[in-house]
């Protein structure tokens, strides 16, 4: 399953206050990028994920409901990622969105 039109519209208009905002189709999902560093992603599902490597942030993100991406290797074996789904509320709030985005952003710098 890939993205459609929709769904990267929906993306790109709730971080239209990020900077310098792109994105690029990756795996049937959307990498999301601000100045060419990736901060988001939108998983084939329509799942938007935000990168959060420091603890502070990602506790930040776990007590609003967010929960950390990971998956099954073929060996059975249960991989995390950096990445960490957007909170519902974020969904309806495009402000609460790029603020938690910024902070993705800042991390990364």
């Amino acid at each position: 399953m890939s993205l459609g039109a929709a769904d990267i519209a929906f993306a790109t208009e709730l971080f239209s206050d990020i900077p310098k905002l792109s994105t690029r189709k990756m795996f049937g999902g959307l990498g999301i990028y601000s100045d060419g560093v990736i901060f988001a992603l939108m998983k084939s599902d329509s799942q938007l994920l935000l990168k959060a490597q420091e603890r502070a942030f990602t506790e930040k993100l776990a007590a609003a409901g967010s929960t950390q991406w990971t998956y099954t290797r073929k060996n059975g074996a249960e991989s995390s990622m950096p990445y960490w789904s957007l909170p519902d509320a974020a969904l309806d709030e495009p402000e609460l969105a790029v603020s938690l985005a910024r902070e993705a952003l800042a991390q990364l710098q």
